[in-house]
């Protein structure tokens, strides 16, 4: 059990920082990816809405999952570090410095911190995509109406 505790001592920052990090990578790639699609798809090019639904959605689930669990990965890395903080106070044999165990327990939030910084711009951009999701789909149903109209 030491072994595991020396363990995420060394490496559970370098862990949960890295899963944040390529979570925020990915959000980010598909966002821009999605904003340049959603900027040059022509919806008369669509025969149907289901067909236009399937590519206006598309990678919006993997920016949404993301900013829901971003988070979490970061309170992981809280409990962590809590976990750990009340470990080494378990070892100090009675030596307890205040100072340390603050200075532990303010490094174990930083996980938290970065969590919600992955998910809050994560889940701005999942909205403001739904919403250009969502006017693309009424420029299909308007252009249908008016052929429809036309006939």
């Amino acid at each position: 059990m030491p072994a595991l505790f020396d363990f995420l001592k060394d490496y559970s920052d370098y862990l949960i920082i890295g899963l944040l990090c390529v979570m925020s990578f990915i959000m980010v790639w598909f966002v821009i990816e999605r904003y340049i699609f959603l900027g040059r798809v022509k919806v008369s090019s669509y025969s149907n809405i289901h067909s236009l639904d399937i590519d206006l959605n598309r990678h919006l689930t993997i920016i949404s999952t993301i900013g829901a669990n971003a988070p979490y990965v970061g309170l992981l890395g809280t409990v962590i570090g809590i976990l750990l903080t009340f470990y080494d106070l378990g070892n100090s044999a009675g030596d307890i410095d205040a100072a340390a165990i603050m200075l532990h327990l303010s490094l174990a939030l930083k996980a938290t911190a970065v969590g919600i910084l992955v998910a809050i711009p994560s889940m701005v951009f999942y909205s403001a995509l739904g919403r250009k999701v969502e006017v693309n789909r009424l420029k299909w149903k308007a252009l249908n109406s008016e052929k429809n109209v036309g006939a």
